[in-house]
């Protein structure tokens, strides 16, 4: 079975990018390539259980089993020794990022409290988008009763595009809710 937003994105969003921006190469229009999703978990080393509630919750959002990402080398100071759990990571391809992606586009970010829209400054130069949650509780597959501590996370939006302007004309077509497309419909 095929994604809503995968469906969408080939039936819609391909014939528009084609058309707007001019591609005359199938290949050259824009398509999701990974998401990549971090927490960082400076208390994982005094408190396992930390981590284990944050690998269940992460489970959960993406449906994905995530990787314990560990510390390339020792800290004194952050009390941190080499190859310490510090953090969880999941990458998302295929079917799952899209199936993620939708579930954040369509639920979670309208369930932020006095949500603006994202930041349409937030890529990096090459096309790939970054935002950070400050909760995992926008999620509907997370109980509140559940959940140990807030924990925030990095999402990366990796795409092939190849500059900015591109990669946000792509994912505005995708239908992520940006600020500047927030003030134009607040205005008519």
């Amino acid at each position: 079975m095929t994604q809503r937003l995968k469906s969408f994105y080939l039936n819609n969003v391909v014939p528009k990018l084609r058309t707007e921006l001019k591609y005359t190469n199938i290949h050259q229009i824009p398509r999701l390539d990974k998401i990549v999703i971090n927490c960082g978990l400076g208390e994982a080393s005094q408190n396992a259980k930390s981590l284990e509630s944050t690998l269940k919750d992460f489970a959960f959002i993406t449906g994905q089993k995530p990787i314990v990402t560990r510390a390339k080398k020792s800290i004194s100071a952050f009390q941190i020794r080499e190859k310490m759990s510090v953090g969880v990571c999941v990458t998302l391809r295929g079917e799952a990022m899209y199936a993620f992606l939708d579930r954040l586009i369509h639920l979670a970010l309208p369930r932020i409290r006095d949500f603006q829209g994202l930041n349409s400054k937030s890529f990096d130069g090459r096309g790939n988008f970054h935002l950070g949650l400050k909760e995992q509780l926008m999620f509907p597959e997370i109980d509140y009763d559940k959940i140990e501590k807030l924990r925030g996370m990095d999402i990366c939006i990796v795409t092939t595009c190849q500059s900015d302007k591109e990669a946000l004309f792509f994912l505005t077509a995708l239908g992520m809710p940006f600020q500047n497309s927030f003030s134009k419909s607040s205005s008519i």
